[in-house]
């Protein structure tokens, strides 16, 4: 299975390669709006999108005015094809309105023919000469897309250039091939549960792992709030600016504090050895915590929305399950007993079997159990399905498996 990652990367070009560079743009751009006007028309019906058709009708034009070598009016027109691709389908199948594609701003596309990448610098094919530019990467590059894409292990592929203010940024795609887990203990379809709350832990997985702090969180968000309301009360436009400038700034925390627990979890997932991550549905995670912030209900949109990403690379399938009455069941595999009076707070003791745990990682135990069972009745190829717990595991008979038994 292929893997794609995109990463931006700010590039140092000489001055005086500006020039060629910019005139690069504008052909490009004159290009991609060449085809995108000859295929366009009123009749979405009539567009023409296919690459090839365009291709033949528009190739020897373009050639003929522009001085963009073959592969960059091929990218061009390829550019051009999914635009058009794009406006019929939401007239046509959508239903939506729109107009023919408009090229604006600075932007080239280059594939294999046409970048080159060396450790420290790319070579970029221009109306002209190539032109070199190098990497300007984090001094740091701890938790940055740099520290996990960066890197041998990643094939560095196609790329489009882009300018803004007069800085010049590659956004490259990187891609590996992931082979996803197919040793025996795969077959058994181990699963990580996966409990998300609004307070306390941010998450509580069936490994008994517990990360992040909730509470943390959401006291970063009051304080963010606090400020803006003060400042809004001055309505200056100082206050304004700095208004964007602290919010883009809790966005930007925000986003690498759920980042980082996202990729503990997938670390989870990884240790022991699961092969998918179960986590409550969302629909039914607003109904039960109805009462939650917007940005509480963001938040876990996003904390998923990162496992995913993350759990791609390791061959990790993400599921959701619906979460009723998960943190009332015992999640003990010989008991099962549920009743709203199991669980007081952060405590959980069954009524029935006297099972105690903490209510979370009670929870995150029935998440898990509910998408082994899932794959049981829906007859999915999980002939021995089971589930990650603190010590081991648990398969559907209820017959556990210490760790090291495990591997």
């Amino acid at each position: 299975m292929e893997v794609v990652r995109n990463i931006q990367v700010k590039l140092d070009v000489p001055e005086d390669a500006h020039s060629v560079l910019d005139e690069t743009f504008e052909q490009f751009r004159h290009a991609a709006q060449h085809v995108a006007d000859h295929g366009w028309d009123d009749n979405p019906y009539e567009i023409t999108d296919t690459k090839n058709t365009l291709h033949k009708e528009t190739y020897s034009d373009v050639r003929s005015k522009l001085s963009l070598q073959s592969s960059l009016v091929q990218s061009a027109r390829n550019l051009a094809a999914t635009a058009l691709g794009n406006c019929k389908d939401r007239i046509i199948e959508d239903g939506e309105k729109a107009s023919k594609p408009e090229f604006k701003g600075s932007v080239v596309v280059y594939n294999g023919r046409t970048i080159t990448y060396n450790d420290d610098h790319v070579s970029l094919a221009t109306t002209d000469k190539r032109v070199t530019g190098g990497y300007v990467t984090p001094v740091n590059e701890e938790g940055t897309p740099f520290e996990d894409y960066w890197t041998d292990e990643w094939d560095k592929r196609e790329a489009t250039l882009h300018k803004r203010d007069g800085t010049y940024y590659l956004h490259v795609a990187v891609k590996k091939n992931v082979e996803p887990s197919c040793d025996e203990e795969s077959e058994n379809g181990v699963v990580l549960g996966v409990d998300l709350n609004v307070d306390g832990y941010i998450a509580v997985t069936s490994t008994g792992a517990f990360f992040g702090n909730a509470d943390y969180l959401n006291h970063r968000r009051k304080e963010y709030e606090r400020r803006r309301g003060s400042l809004q009360q001055t309505g200056t436009r100082s206050a304004h600016l700095t208004i964007k400038s602290i919010g883009n700034r809790f966005a930007r925390w925000s986003t690498d504090y759920l980042h980082r627990m996202s990729k503990a979890i997938v670390q989870e997932a990884v240790e022991n050895n699961c092969t998918a991550i179960s986590f409550e549905n969302l629909k039914h995670i607003r109904k039960r915590i109805s009462n939650a912030s917007k940005f509480q209900q963001w938040a876990f949109r996003e904390l998923q929305r990162h496992v995913e990403y993350k759990a791609e690379e390791h061959g990790i399938d993400v599921d959701d399950v619906n979460p009723a009455y998960t943190s009332q069941r015992c999640s003990h595999s010989e008991c099962g007993f549920t009743h709203e009076n199991n669980r007081d707070g952060d405590e959980f003791e069954c009524l029935k079997c006297g099972k105690q745990l903490h209510s979370d990682y009670n929870a995150a135990r029935n998440i898990g159990w509910r998408l082994v069972q899932h794959w049981l009745k829906s007859g999915a190829e999980r002939a021995t399905s089971q589930l990650a717990l603190k010590s081991g595991t648990v398969n559907a008979n209820g017959r556990f498996r210490p760790t090291e038994l495990l591997g």
